[in-house]
């Protein structure tokens, strides 16, 4: 017989989305929340990632919205000195532990960790089998719509015949060498792995690198949580816009701007999730010279690659790391709230910490889910450059809409998550006049134009 737990919500998955939707809403209502995950803790794919892994974005932007991830310091040695810190995957871990025990001690949160949810509003325990039910009161919050898929959790997508393969969380751990590593992978978890493994001495010529696709990725340097880097480079990006007569026409662009970078030159980029690279990370990946472009792989045997038109030959003892897992996903927009759920989505275009913070407060301080839907539409990922145009639309949008609210205003300027913010007293400079002044100008045509290239 199930457990009837007393609760206003139920949130369902309790990864960077979940743990932001709750804080934010803890902060602005009196409310108690349960959270389920099918992990054993809060935190979401992070638990699982490769040891080596840190975000490709500045800390500041990543979390919850009542703490800020990391002290805001500036790297003071390295490549990147200058650049805000970038948290590894044991800082974020240990941040969520944090964050949960925060949430916890308010009193206005408990937490099921290794608990599915079975649908009509019951969960149950993987390790006891015990069943719990919410009353039909209890908002449901689909805070795994977008959730990830990372190798460590997914199998290659291609079939293995006597070749040696692990995910890219076994690299760390190797304990003898091969001769020759296969990067299977296009996007960020790949660039890792060969940015790793050149950073311990392999030798470039060592790699062979499959990607299916190549990808666009923004220049980190531009992607800093000052109002003046960022915001130039968002009024660089709608003036360009504005004006483009292609989507390609833009990328190539935005690239001569330093603001989308690309790792050949004589390739054009098909995919666009823009993820943000260093320069310093760039140009170690273009000494990787031996590149495979020839599509998917559709299985792999000893000093074998094979794909759709034909094989490619690796060295016996290659050892082939699988970085090809989906990643990010990319299922249809749908209204953030419905009578069914509450499903969280991206709102400004590219932050997830955010949006999901954003709900969260919209759902503490507005009483009407149409009046909610309106002042915070989904915006989604981007994955071609299409796509890439069409988040930019929609977040633009959904972004001068909630802006308008005062209330949200002043909210979302106090909040470190929000990339846009110009912080109580940041100090004026003729930067940022300039870039609010050529946002004020270009953004409206720059939106009108990226909607026709879609």
């Amino acid at each position: 017989m199930a457990r009837t737990l007393e609760a206003d919500y139920l949130v369902v998955g309790a990864g960077a989305m979940g743990m932001a939707f709750t804080d934010a809403l803890i902060d602005h209502a009196d409310v108690h929340v349960v959270m389920v995950d099918r992990r054993h803790g809060v935190g979401g794919h992070w638990l699982e990632a490769y040891p080596f892994v840190q975000l490709h974005q500045s800390s500041a932007f990543y979390g919850v919205a009542s703490t800020l991830l990391g002290g805001a310091k500036l790297q003071q040695s390295g490549p990147e000195a200058g650049f805000q810190e970038r948290a590894s995957q044991s800082e974020i871990t240990a941040y969520y532990a944090r964050m949960l025990d925060r949430m916890l001690r308010s009193g206005k949160v408990e937490f099921f960790p290794n608990s599915d949810y079975l649908g009509d509003r019951t969960v149950v325990s993987r390790i006891s089998g015990e069943r719990f039910e919410v009353p039909e009161s209890c908002r449901i919050v689909n805070a795994h719509y977008l959730a990830p898929s990372i190798p460590a959790e997914k199998p290659p997508p291609f079939d293995v015949d006597g070749a040696r393969v692990l995910p890219v969380n076994g690299l760390a751990r190797l304990e003898e060498a091969p001769s020759q590593y296969v990067v299977v992978g296009s996007g960020k978890t790949a660039t890792d792995a060969c940015i790793w493994l050149l950073a311990r001495g392999v030798d470039p010529d060592a790699i062979c690198w499959v990607r299916p696709r190549d990808p666009w990725m923004l220049n980190r340097a531009l992607i800093q949580p000052d109002p003046a880097i960022f915001l130039g480079m968002a009024a660089d990006t709608m003036q360009a816009a504005a004006g483009a007569a292609s989507l390609e026409g833009l990328f190539l662009q935005l690239e001569e701007a330093s603001i989308m970078l690309r790792i050949d030159r004589s390739i054009t980029p098909t995919m666009a999730k823009t993820p943000t690279l260093a320069i310093w990370e760039l140009e170690q990946l273009r000494t990787i010279e031996n590149v495979v472009r020839r599509g998917h792989i559709e299985s792999v045997g000893r000093g074998k690659l094979s794909f759709a038109d034909g094989a490619v030959a690796v060295a016996d003892d290659a050892l082939v790391v699988h970085c090809a897992a989906d990643g990010l996903k990319y299922p249809p927009l749908v209204p953030v709230w419905r009578p069914e759920d509450i499903t969280l989505q991206p709102i400004r275009s590219g932050f997830p910490c955010f949006g999901a913070a954003l709900v969260g407060y919209v759902e503490a301080t507005r009483d009407d889910d149409d009046e909610r839907n309106r002042l915070c539409p989904p915006s989604g990922y981007g994955n071609s450059m299409a796509e890439w145009a069409g988040m930019n639309v929609l977040g633009t949008r959904a972004a001068r809409s909630f802006s308008a609210e005062p209330d949200i205003k002043e909210w979302s300027d106090g909040v470190a998550l929000n990339p846009s913010r110009i912080p109580p007293g940041y100090p004026p400079s003729a930067a940022l006049d300039d870039a609010r002044e050529r946002l004020a100008t270009h953004t409206r045509p720059a939106l009108a134009r990226l909607a026709e290239l879609m």
